[in-house]
């Protein structure tokens, strides 16, 4: 691959939730996901047929042989991953961040109905400016949020400070098939079917406006791992799932 095919994460970073806005990228993700957290569950499941609770249990076994002790889950959203996480690997420590405290507030809700508040932590925090000292975790996850980042290679440059040596990082992020008749079928699906039922449950239409252009314009296949290898991570892989519209990425540092 040519230096001249790298994304370096400018498309999706221009690609924003309300494009009439003057507000910056992080704002409007905000906005938008204190705008839909009340219907984000259900529009996962409905949206994936939930097809996106194996995603997460296959990214989940990626970390198994590392065994961490203390994973941060950036983007943690409803707090799903970091439940799924805990279920699978027993780790001393989870904390999850998230811009909207909206999500947070979903999260905090499950983890309560669990009695896992000593396992679980949420906070609210900025993946591109995050409140962890240096080396602090053994891994870095995040499910389907590295495409709302606004400066990709700065919220990976982040990610992989808090990393300690040997730590890994597991994005989970939705992806476009590279097959042009699956394509077909995966564009009408994700253009025209998602936008409507997304503004008849959550009333926000921009946001399931946002989502389709958002994976259409975020780095894929060698170019997200090239990030990762820019801010010093190593042994950077991925592997498409469904068809290609998800996509694993791991690296260590």
């Amino acid at each position: 691959m040519g230096v001249e095919s790298i994304d370096n994460g400018s498309r999706v970073e221009a690609v924003t939730p309300y494009s009439a806005a003057d507000t910056a990228k992080t704002e409007q993700v905000r906005q938008m996901f204190d705008s839909i957290a009340p219907a984000y569950d259900f529009m996962n499941r409905a949206m994936t047929m939930g097809i996106d609770i194996w995603w997460r249990w296959l990214a989940v076994k990626r970390l198994k042989r590392l065994k961490p002790k203390s994973i941060l889950d950036v983007a943690t959203g409803t707090g799903d991953f970091a439940l799924q996480l805990h279920r699978s690997l027993k780790p001393c420590r989870i904390l999850g961040v998230d811009l909207s405290e909206g999500m947070l507030d979903e999260a905090r809700r499950k983890v309560k109905a669990k009695g896992l508040e000593e396992s679980i932590a949420f906070r609210q925090d900025d993946c591109m400016a995050l409140h962890l000292e240096d080396e602090s975790v053994d891994a870095v996850t995040v499910a389907f949020g590295v495409r709302n980042f606004e400066n990709l290679q700065l919220g990976y440059k982040e990610m992989a400070r808090v990393l300690r040596p040997g730590g890994m990082l597991c994005v989970l992020e939705l992806s476009t098939p590279t097959n042009r008749i699956i394509r077909w079928f995966y564009d009408l699906y994700v253009l025209h079917v998602i936008p409507w039922l997304g503004s008849l449950k959550s009333g926000d239409k921009s946001a399931y406006r946002y989502l389709p252009e958002s994976i259409a314009a975020v780095p894929q296949g060698d170019d997200m791992l090239q990030l990762m290898r820019n801010v010093g991570l190593h042994d950077a892989t991925f592997k498409r799932l469904t068809l290609g519209v998800c996509t694993i990425y791991t690296a260590y540092k």
